[in-house]
């Protein structure tokens, strides 16, 4: 009797999807909470995103609540399948809000997202227990295989894969993220892993 052919396991990914340009972005400026829109190159990177994006089949699409990600979102072409999520907000920066690292060390020498205390905002242990919660959800969702498509901010995502490879935000100052990247988390075997990390795809940069 022939052997019945398996299967392919259903891949068990997380695609992670950081918004196109804003002006801030653009500037090095931290944009938390404020709701700055794309720029016009911004929405050219979301639309270039479509084409390496088309031929992907996600069981569920994820968005922040953010007008920077939504419309990544729909431009990229996943806006009718789109979710929104305010787990996905990008970290609340509470008084550096739209201030650079380079302007905070001209009064705070050495400071740091990853290591400072962060008044009327997030603290690292506040989003790391905010990431976590997310990669629990996300582990549900794709545990037994499934892929879905994760559309938020740099620091977040960042935080993100700390805390997949790691249960650590902190270790999310290791992976640096460009606008309208493309990063895949995922398994080798049973660990938890990075599978591609900012890849930039073409008309992107």
């Amino acid at each position: 009797m022939p052997a019945v052919a398996k299967s392919p396991a259903k891949p068990r990914e997380v695609w992670l999807i950081r918004h196109g340009e804003t002006e801030w972005s653009r500037t090095g400026q931290h944009t938390g909470r404020t709701d700055i829109a794309l720029t016009g190159h911004g929405r050219e990177q979301a639309r270039a995103l479509a084409k390496p994006l088309a031929d992907v089949q996600f069981d569920a699409v994820l968005a922040s609540p953010m007008s920077r990600a939504i419309e990544t979102c729909k431009l990229a072409g996943l806006g009718d399948r789109m979710v929104v999520s305010a787990d996905l907000l990008e970290w609340d920066y509470g008084v550096y809000e739209g201030r650079t690292t380079p302007e905070i060390r001209e009064t705070e020498p050495d400071w740091s997202v990853w290591r400072s205390s962060i008044a009327q905002g997030e603290s690292l242990a506040q989003i790391e227990t905010r990431a976590r919660g997310v990669v629990e959800s996300l582990l549900s969702m794709v545990g037994n295989g499934g892929r879905v498509a994760v559309f938020s901010h740099a620091h977040f995502l960042r935080t993100l894969a700390g805390c997949w490879v790691g249960d650590s935000a902190a270790l999310g100052s290791h992976f640096y993220l460009d606008t309208a990247s493309i990063s895949v988390l995922g398994f080798d075997r049973e660990s938890r892993a990075v599978r591609r990390w900012n890849a930039i795809p073409e008309g992107c940069r």
